[in-house]
């Protein structure tokens, strides 16, 4: 008998964290740092504690490969990611999308000089064009998928080029670029609004996407599912409390304007899976530029 006990404090001891049901560990793909993390994602955890009746401790990650590798190894329980990195993250780690972010007009486009030539993305075969980083779903993944809806191979009939959306507008601007493809909310409130010495009329939109599936809130396939559905349902019962300890840290969440709190299921993402193959990465088995 005790032997048996040993055994058993031994087990319990070594469980995950998240068995314990009352304390887990969260990540989130795009900010590094713990400074970061508290602020900008702070009044969120307080929110979720709050609703939920958990306590949540900030797992800070290099990139997004990290994120996926402590969910696999259990040393993260949730991470709030982007839905490029999502469908990676769930066929390394067997990852579930639990709940959605879901954020207003968030689609891609491509964007020419409104005195351009340009009148459709076919018009752009041979010409360079600049999208956002390697991997972002709207300003790279996204992009190149309206291109190949429009008959275009972006992997090897047009010029592309990666770079921010700083200076890919300036490129384009000066006709280093024939076209951008670019998160257009993001475009607008971040760069050509703020662009002084161009009005807004002289870009014009030769295609955009459909909206975009929403960013998530993952949960490793080591969490209790009762207890994941306990959290998903606590957090819509609790929606605009959550929603306000995201958006009230403003900063880069002033993209989740607007936002809701979504039931999401994994087939939304199957358009995505779509895009890695277009760009040449059929699998989706890795994050790409990292």
């Amino acid at each position: 008998m005790r032997i048996h006990a040993i055994l058993a404090a031994a087990f319990a001891f070594a469980a995950p964290i998240s068995a314990q049901a009352d304390n887990f560990k969260l990540a989130i793909t795009d900010v590094e740092g713990l400074e970061r993390l508290q602020t900008e994602w702070g009044p969120f955890k307080a929110a979720l504690q709050q609703a939920s009746g958990h306590t949540f401790e900030f797992f800070p990650v290099n990139n997004r490969t990290a994120a996926a590798e402590a969910l696999r190894a259990k040393r993260v329980d949730f991470v709030i990611t982007g839905p490029a990195e999502y469908v990676v993250i769930q066929k390394m780690a067997d990852a579930k999308s639990l709940i959605g972010l879901s954020r207003p007009d968030y689609f891609c486009a491509i964007v020419v000089k409104a005195d351009s030539p340009f009148v459709k993305p076919a018009d752009l075969k041979g010409e360079k064009v600049a999208l956002d980083d390697v991997g972002s779903t709207s300003g790279h993944l996204c992009p190149s998928q309206l291109f190949a809806d429009y008959g275009l191979d972006p992997k090897s009939e047009i010029g592309v080029t990666h770079t921010t959306r700083a200076v890919a507008h300036e490129a384009l601007k000066r006709g280093d670029v024939a076209a951008i493809g670019v998160n257009y909310t993001s475009w607008t409130n971040g760069v050509r609004d703020k662009d002084t010495s161009t009005p807004p009329g002289a870009f014009r939109v030769i295609a955009r996407s459909g909206d975009l599936p929403s960013d998530l809130l993952v949960v490793g396939a080591h969490v209790d599912p009762a207890v994941s559905a306990s959290i998903q349902a606590k957090m819509v019962e609790n929606k605009a409390s959550v929603i306000d300890g995201i958006i009230s840290a403003g900063g880069e969440n002033a993209k989740y304007q607007g936002m809701d709190l979504v039931a999401i299921d994994d087939a939304a993402y199957a358009p995505v899976r779509s895009m890695y193959a277009t760009i040449g990465y059929p699998q989706y088995s890795e994050f790409i530029g990292e």
